[in-house]
């Protein structure tokens, strides 16, 4: 049985390298005929994708790397869906909570959801963040000010926010918590009304700088 499994481990681990060279080869195609400005580019994808599909390789520390010419800065070496990759604190709410990549409602009982569709802190767009209205959980949040200070903790750095608004929306109105990319604005957001048990139309945003 210790034999086939680790046969089996092999054979998962010779896939995704199969799988990543294939991907290289594509990638690099593409860079080669739209121009060598955009090497830089695929070589970062193909980074992001080998550590997500082969969960056999030891994850590499994110970082937070600069592309002048397309005039981005990207997290190479991503979290995978479910990871716990940062840490949560409002001071003045007495607020500390993990961080998860992703939303399902599994990641949500134990701490925050990071949507997937917004950037990473320190990419310069919108991180968009979302838990439960629990008590132990976002229960405090409507108690936060403008001016308090929000603190996101990863493994590439510290990111030092400060809230500047907050609004009750409804859940259709997506454009009030929107994903760009002009400024690096934080929205965190809860179930409202607060005390409310099961679900809502209704949405507690912070917004930060």
């Amino acid at each position: 049985m210790k034999n086939k499994t680790i046969k089996d481990g092999l054979k998962a681990t010779i896939f995704w390298i199969i799988v990543a060279f294939f991907i290289v080869l594509i990638i690099s195609a593409i860079a080669i005929k739209f121009g060598k400005e955009k090497f830089s580019m695929a070589t970062n994808l193909i980074d992001i994708i080998t550590v997500k599909t082969n969960e056999n390789v030891q994850k590499a520390v994110p970082e937070l790397k600069t592309f002048e010419k397309e005039n981005l800065t990207l997290l190479t070496n991503c979290p995978s869906y479910g990871e716990n990759y940062a840490t949560l604190k409002i001071p003045s709410i007495n607020i500390e909570l993990p961080i998860y990549y992703g939303t399902t409602f599994d990641l949500l009982k134990n701490g925050i959801g990071h949507e997937i569709d917004s950037y990473f802190p320190g990419e310069g767009g919108s991180v968009i963040l979302m838990g439960h209205n629990y008590g132990r959980l976002l229960g405090k949040l409507p108690e936060a000010k403008i001016g308090d200070s929000i603190q996101v903790t990863t493994a590439y750095g510290e990111f030092d926010y400060t809230i500047y608004d907050s609004k009750i929306v409804k859940e259709t109105e997506t454009n009030k918590v929107p994903i760009q990319m002009e400024e690096e604005i934080l929205m965190i957001y809860t179930c409202w009304p607060i005390n409310n048990i099961g679900y809502t139309t209704e949405r507690y945003v912070v917004y930060a700088k």
